[in-house]
């Protein structure tokens, strides 16, 4: 957006519409099509953003990277942005803002209540699968992260403007439930189940299958039944589903997950979808008979013995596995739902099988130029020790317990705020507790495993929710205290404090922008976490109840209700409330 008085930029991404400047100069420096320029933000001092596309030229145009950007610099036109753009180094060029077009751009902020961000011109249409338990079995830390991570992608999106549809894709089908059904007849244990007697009856059932082959035989034949519609296997199936449902219902409630009932697309709903899915590929000329299995072998993918990979369609007895079901999945997003994008939410280890399954997809035509198709991979959660996280007995942590106490570590953290009645204190050490879970998971690099420690993640100090949740609690304590209606004021930027923060604050859309254009939640923790730091220096430099001079305290105050709206929005995108009393 511009302002029509001066045409000054006022929202949006200021690296990108300084790479669009740099670029149009470059048409006059050179008759090549111009590439596209990456402007970054700069950690130099004095200098607020640099570009480094002048030294990626030099080969191809024959001249000094230092010319190409002296010449860049004639023609380019960022006087109503930036002072004069600055040669550097090798081939640098550097910008720094205008501190009047500072100020203009972050007062413009007032009143938005998207602090600057743009909706995207080109909203897709986005399935995102994420969360994905299992029927009959109570969800662990394991769950965490996927839940987690798709949920902030999910929020992302939905911000930037695109459609998006979450399913849930439950593993409720198959040779699992068979023995589990077939256990259930053998017992008749009395009802109802709860989860935790599911989890019990599905290990007592996985033990006999292992150990006794005449269950096992009768287990496949119930898989038989379930699928064929058996009224007394159906019965059951759905009890199975009812109490997992109601299960992962109250887990995603406590941790502040978006997902419902509505979005579960369970591996049973692809069923009826299977048989037209392997007589799609044979047609095609995609499958072949390997073993006695319908096989596919897309192109580049080998063992190491340098032997062609197969995507197993359907078994030599029959039977169906994943692979199949994903790709009926993908098949009906793409071609009954019409989705331009499909991302999948699921742990590092698959990305080689959602590689196999979209290189099929392609070839089966499923996958178009349109289509977008991602595997968004993710690390482990590991104890302090290193290992997978476990309990003592050295099973999975149930991720329920897991959300229980850290609500109870937040309100450890939360004790002694007398001032806060029993009601509010316990809201807001669920804030707290879940939202150091979250932030912890979403802070660091998703590809990568974390170790999980309380003490860090609840720490009131660097990188965590809590200390944002903290820094945003006392910025909301001052502005109640000053209670002063900041509609009109301006920004000055009189203190290199100022300015400090109003250039954090006008990169929001930035952190944004790069948390969800690459599924990078971490960025956006980042920049929070940078901005509240900057906030904190500003505000023991430059007082803000007490300031001294026409507007400046006016100024100030709209410089941390800012922060905090900042900092708010920034949480909230990540699935983190933010209490206005701590």
């Amino acid at each position: 957006m511009t302002s029509a008085k001066e045409g000054t930029v006022l929202f949006g991404d200021v690296s990108e519409e300084l790479a669009r400047r740099v670029v149009e100069a470059l048409r006059h420096v050179t008759d090549i099509e111009p590439p596209s320029a990456l402007v970054r933000v700069s950690s130099q001092s004095g200098v607020d953003y640099q570009c480094d596309l002048a030294m990626s030229l030099g080969k191809r145009l024959g001249k000094p990277p230092r010319e190409i950007a002296a010449d860049i610099a004639a023609r380019l036109d960022v006087a109503d942005i930036a002072e004069p753009p600055e040669v550097a180094g090798p081939g640098f060029l550097n910008f720094t803002l205008r501190s009047s077009w500072l100020a203009e751009r972050t007062t413009a902020l007032n009143g938005d209540q998207r602090l600057g961000v743009a909706v995207t011109p080109r909203p897709r249409r986005i399935a995102i699968d994420y969360s994905s338990p299992n029927v009959a079995k109570e969800m662990h830390a394991g769950h965490l992260r996927s839940s987690v991570i798709g949920d902030a992608i999910t929020r992302l999106s939905r911000f930037a403007g695109h459609e998006v549809i979450p399913h849930n894709h439950l593993g409720d089908w198959g040779t699992p439930f068979g023995m589990l059904i077939e256990h259930l007849l053998d017992e008749r244990p009395s009802g109802p189940y709860t989860i935790g007697d599911l989890n019990g009856f599905y290990r007592a059932a996985r033990s006999k299958f292992e150990t006794d082959e005449d269950f096992a035989t009768r287990s496949r034949e119930r898989v038989v039944l379930l699928q064929g519609g058996d009224d007394e296997t159906l019965s059951l199936w759905r009890r199975l589903v009812d109490e997992s449902t109601r299960h992962f219902s109250q887990v995603y409630e406590l941790l502040g997950i978006g997902l419902s009932s509505e979005d579960i697309y369970g591996e049973s709903f692809y069923d009826p979808f299977l048989a037209a899915v392997v007589d799609d590929l044979t047609t095609a000329g995609l499958t072949e008979i390997s073993d006695g299995a319908v096989c596919v072998f897309p192109d580049g993918f080998r063992n190491r013995e340098g032997e062609p990979l197969p995507l197993i369609v359907r078994k030599r007895d029959g039977g169906y596995g994943y692979a199949a079901t994903d790709l009926a999945t993908l098949r009906y997003w793409t071609e009954q739902r019409g989705v331009t994008d499909l991302l999948y939410v699921v742990g590092t280890p698959q990305a080689q099988h959602f590689a196999m399954v979209f290189a099929v997809c392609r070839a089966a035509g499923w996958l178009r130029e349109e289509h977008r198709a991602e595997h968004i991979g993710f690390g482990s959660v590991l104890g302090e020790d290193g290992r997978a996280m476990k309990t003592r007995a050295g099973e999975s942590v149930r991720l329920f317990d897991l959300l229980t106490e850290a609500v109870s570590h937040a309100a450890e953290v939360i004790e002694g705020r007398g001032d806060l009645s029993p009601e509010v204190r316990e809201e807001v050490a669920r804030a707290v507790g879940i939202g150091a879970l979250k932030y912890a998971d979403l802070s660091g690099d998703r590809e990568r495993d974390y170790v999980f420690s309380w003490e860090r993640m609840l720490s009131k100090n660097g990188n965590t929710s809590v200390y944002l949740q903290y820094a945003n609690a006392r910025i909301r304590s001052v502005l109640a205290r000053a209670d002063q209606d900041l509609t009109g004021v301006r920004i000055l930027l009189g203190h290199p404090a100022e300015r400090a923060l109003a250039l954090a604050l006008i990169r929001f859309p930035e952190a944004v922008g790069a948390a969800t254009a690459g599924h990078l939640p971490h960025k956006l923790c980042t920049y929070l976490y940078e901005t509240a730091v900057v906030f904190s220096r500003f505000y023991e430099l430059c007082p803000v109840l007490d300031a001294e001079g026409d507007g400046v305290r006016d100024s100030r105050l709209l410089l941390a209700e800012l922060t905090s709206k900042t900092l708010t929005l920034g949480l909230s995108l990540l699935g983190i409330s933010t209490p206005a009393r701590l």
